[in-house]
């Protein structure tokens, strides 16, 4: 019994002298993130001392929440989140990145079940959720182990949609642009830079004070709950909803094979029997489930979270986007002014048509879905998503005529203030 008393006062004193070591080191020093393993990536054919490799390899990310906030754009397809995603890569001061939880998807999809949605979703998210913690540490090398063929000396031309980021198409990143060049295609950026060095992206991200990543790959803003809460970062989401009648109808333009039968039926008049509706009741329970997150005001996201509606947006560019940008603390400077005003004017060429672009009559197009889907889709629309409709302010229509009757909007002057 004796031995058991020194024993059990010896390991107490060596847990205290643990836990105050630990103190002193985590406050000592700045914290510091190195690419950690992931069991998902086991089955991706890398092994542990791969991962050993990579942290002795890579720098370290010092952590400073003084200098940095981070920007999450909540979106799903279709919704104007290119538009939206625009407005913060106009500015000087931010590091924008375009839907880079692509390389997850595709990466990921072909190792995952279709018979195991729920568990397969879950990993998904979690995958989505390390990617992004990193990124919005700059650090760019963890997106290396989602890129096919994986890059060498930190070099690759396999980034999704390179182009759309004027942080990686510009100095210290590529030299081929000059500073006085406000506006650079995405196209030439792709052409004359050539392949992305990830240690220049790295030092570009570091130089500015802001993180922006658009992302519809994340389904509601609940999932982002451990990244909101995660004391390293300084994260804010600005969710971006579009009436979902809008929403099905831009997609049935674009995807016109994933969509196909909804053409036949707008076409015909009768709903094939066949018609898979989760292409629009998905839509619906995720904006539901995370707008009601967002209304409750929940204290883990109380001043971090914005709701805006596309349709406020589009009528009203240069006054939302005030909004948006003083609730992050930006500056709205001349140069976001001028790329507002000349791409929510409209345009007749290619460009404006392009599913990914930005350039187009905004106030016009936020309603013109009305005019291209039939009354008995609108209808069905608002018989499985009334909820989500009343929750957001979009009016409901019971007639051809009304439908058509464009003379009268079916956006009320309901707004979303950002929590305080």
């Amino acid at each position: 019994m004796q031995c058991s008393w020194k024993a059990v006062i010896l390991l107490a004193l060596v847990s205290i002298a643990i836990q105050y070591t630990a103190i002193r080191t985590f406050t000592a020093k700045p914290f510091q993130i190195c690419p950690v393993p992931n069991p998902l990536n086991c089955g991706l054919g890398q092994d542990v001392e791969s991962f050993d490799r990579m942290c002795d390899e890579y720098p370290y990310f010092n952590y400073n929440s003084s200098k940095k906030t981070q920007i999450l754009i909540l979106a799903t397809t279709r919704s104007g989140s290119s538009f939206v995603g625009q407005l913060f890569n106009q500015h000087s001061d931010v590091f924008y990145l375009f839907e880079p939880l692509y390389h997850i998807q595709t990466t990921l999809i072909p190792h995952l079940s279709p018979s195991r949605f729920a568990g397969d979703r879950r990993v998904m998210l979690g995958a989505s959720r390390d990617l992004l913690r990193s990124l919005y540490n700059c650090d760019l090398y963890f997106l290396e182990s989602y890129i096919k063929p994986q890059p060498a000396n930190h070099t690759t031309d396999k980034i999704f949609r390179r182009g759309a980021s004027k942080a990686l198409c510009s100095m210290p990143v590529c030299d081929a642009f000059s500073p006085s060049d406000a506006i650079i295609d995405e196209g030439e950026c792709v052409r004359k830079c050539a392949s992305l060095n990830l240690t220049l992206a790295i030092e570009s991200c570091r130089e500015r004070r802001y993180v922006a990543i658009k992302t519809v790959r994340i389904p509601e803003v609940n999932d982002l709950k451990a990244l909101i809460e995660d004391p390293r970062l300084n994260l804010k989401v600005i969710q971006l909803v579009r009436d979902p009648r809008g929403i099905l109808s831009s997609r049935i333009e674009t995807f016109r094979d994933t969509y196909r039968l909804w053409r036949i039926w707008r076409a015909t008049g009768r709903k094939p029997y066949n018609l898979d509706l989760t292409q629009l009741t998905t839509v619906c329970d995720d904006f539901l489930n995370s707008v009601s997150t967002g209304l409750s005001r929940p204290p883990w996201l109380r001043g971090r979270y914005m709701l805006v509606r596309y349709e406020d947006l589009a009528r009203n560019p240069l006054q939302k986007t005030k909004e948006v940008y003083e609730f992050l603390g930006l500056s709205f400077g001349k140069s976001v002014m001028a790329w507002i005003h000349n791409n929510t004017r409209g345009n007749n060429d290619a460009s404006a048509k392009h599913k990914y672009g930005t350039l187009r009559d905004s106030a016009a197009n936020a309603e013109s879905w009305r005019l291209k889907l039939s009354f008995e889709i609108v209808d069905y629309a608002q018989t499985v998503c009334q909820h989500i409709l009343d929750e957001l302010g979009y009016k409901s229509v019971n007639s051809p005529e009304e439908l058509k009757n464009m003379s009268v909007s079916l956006v009320d002057d309901k707004t979303f203030i950002p929590f305080l």
